[in-house]
């Protein structure tokens, strides 16, 4: 692991193991993505803000040993980024879903190499619910609009137990919920983001299905 001391991050305090990796998986993500496109390349100058810190929030909205499932996970934002998180507590596990193939070694290697608690799942989102039949907390990042999100949690969301989801959107979000208020009802908290003003986080719960 590269040494590295004890840092805030959204002005919380991370530990100094949690550091570590953190620095650890940013290192390994600039060697990957230099030759796999992990993200957007015109992102690629401040991966610690823009991504890591970014990602962090969803674990610091919603701590402790939870069973996640991570969809879409790509560059490991923000799966890689929990699992990193709940290796301090040597409890929880994240699913990132990821069906491309090269992507989804990369976040093999991530989550092996600083001991992150995670698996990778290369399989289409549509098929994970029957791979991953309960989680506490679904997470999502750049994936798809709002409505779609919804579609791929539902049956996660819908059953016993009853996660919360937890998206990143931009400024426009607003006409994505109200897209989807057409098609569900739900229970929604905006989170307005630490790191990026005009961004939140969304964070929805009770979901059900209206009766068209």
């Amino acid at each position: 692991m590269i040494a590295s001391p004890s840092r805030e991050l959204n002005g919380l305090r991370v530990s100094r193991e949690t550091s570590e990796r953190l620095d650890y998986f940013c290192a390994l993500f600039q060697k990957w993505a230099k030759s796999i496109n992990l993200v957007a390349p015109s992102t690629l100058g401040d991966v610690w803000q823009r991504h890591i810190a970014d990602s962090a929030q969803i674990y610091q909205l919603f701590p402790g040993p939870k069973r996640w499932v991570d969809l879409g996970s790509g560059g490991g934002f923000p799966g890689v980024i929990t699992a990193i998180f709940l290796a301090e507590l040597n409890d929880g596990w994240v699913h990132l879903v990821e069906s491309n193939n090269k992507k989804a070694a990369f976040l093999r290697v991530a989550l092996n190499e600083t001991g992150a608690r995670g698996s990778v799942h290369p399989i289409r989102i549509e098929s994970a619910p029957a791979v991953i039949p309960f989680c506490d907390a679904i997470s999502a990042r750049a994936l798809a609009e709002l409505p779609l999100l919804l579609e791929y949690c539902a049956p996660w969301m819908t059953a016993a137990g009853k996660p919360s989801a937890f998206f990143h959107k931009g400024r426009d979000y607003q006409q994505e919920v109200d897209k989807a208020v057409g098609r569900f009802q739900f229970d929604l908290i905006n989170h307005t983001s630490v790191v990026e003003p005009d961004s939140v986080v969304l964070e929805i719960a009770n979901l059900s299905r209206k009766i068209q």
